[in-house]
């Protein structure tokens, strides 16, 4: 059966805001801190009780749309079965992004669950953030939605009193390349006529690319690395639909359509990957990391 993306997207949305419920119970709370392996960051490392809740919670409101719709599942605390491979569609879900922030208390944490074809293409994204209450969400041509409201955030290069936003993992500070960046993102603020730059390193995935929406101008993006990391698929596949939708720039490191569905592993660090408001900015991202 075809599957019905609006039906779809309301059960997204109604599993994205009750774990987003639980989240917000238990923020203040004690929690259990777990060390899994996974990728080479402390982001990537460190897992709660309520990631593994969340996604319990989640799993249990999407799970009669896997038989009625022939879904396939992908999701972050729980083994690759590869059902995403032999599947038109399948879920994709991170019950909780910016787990580090949410220990923390600190803004930047969601719940983030998309719809994605064999293909690799997003056709639903869901993003809700339990500490504002905000809610993000697209369907594959009906454009981009705040708090289900239409969203269409402010595109358009600012004129010289506006700074640009770079939005980022709080490991981009510990890149061995930092100092470089920033002198090069600077330098290009400066050429695009930006009035400075402010650096954002705080937020998990997810809450990095609705910041850029939130933001603009803006951009956040990861450099390609040899070792397993640089996000997931689960990080980036529901805000891939939401840019798409909003006519943002959501794309690999060089220009390329996102990688959404790589048979050969779920970590995004092979191609990297760049979110700008802008695609002249974009362009100057992916320029500048072609340079030898």
């Amino acid at each position: 059966m075809e599957p019905d993306l609006n039906e779809l997207a309301e059960l997204a949305i109604d599993a994205a805001k009750q774990a987003g419920r639980l989240i917000a119970e238990r923020t203040q709370s004690s929690i259990s801190i777990f060390k899994k392996t996974a990728g080479d960051s402390e982001s990537s490392q460190v897992v709660t009780e309520i990631d593994h809740l969340c996604q319990d919670l989640i799993l249990k409101a999407l799970s009669p749309s896997l038989e009625q719709f022939a879904l396939g599942l992908l999701t972050e605390e729980s083994a690759d079965d590869l059902s995403r491979l032999d599947r038109e569609y399948f879920w994709c879900v991170d019950p909780l992004d910016g787990t580090l922030p949410f220990i923390e208390s600190s803004p930047g944490y969601a719940v983030s669950i998309s719809l994605v074809s064999l293909n690799g293409t997003p056709l639903i994204g869901v993003i809700y953030d339990p500490a504002e209450h905000t809610l993000y969400h697209a369907i594959e041509g009906q454009g981009a939605f705040r708090n289900r409201e239409p969203w269409n955030p402010k595109l358009s290069l600012p004129t010289d009193q506006t700074p640009l936003s770079v939005i980022g993992d709080r490991s981009l500070a510990l890149h061995p390349r930092y100092a470089e960046i920033v002198f090069e993102i600077e330098t290009i603020a400066s050429e695009l006529g930006f009035n400075g730059t402010r650096f954002i390193l705080q937020g998990g995935a997810a809450m990095n690319a609705c910041w850029v929406l939130e933001n603009t101008p803006a951009c956040y993006f990861k450099f390609p690395k040899p070792q397993d990391g640089g996000g997931s698929l689960w990080d980036y596949a529901a805000s891939a639909c939401i840019f798409k939708e909003a006519r943002a720039i959501a794309s690999d490191i060089y220009g390329m359509p996102l990688d959404l569905n790589r048979p050969d592993s779920t970590f995004m660090n092979h191609r990297g990957i760049l979110y700008s408001t802008d695609s002249d900015l974009a362009q100057c991202i992916v320029d500048f990391y072609a340079r030898p």
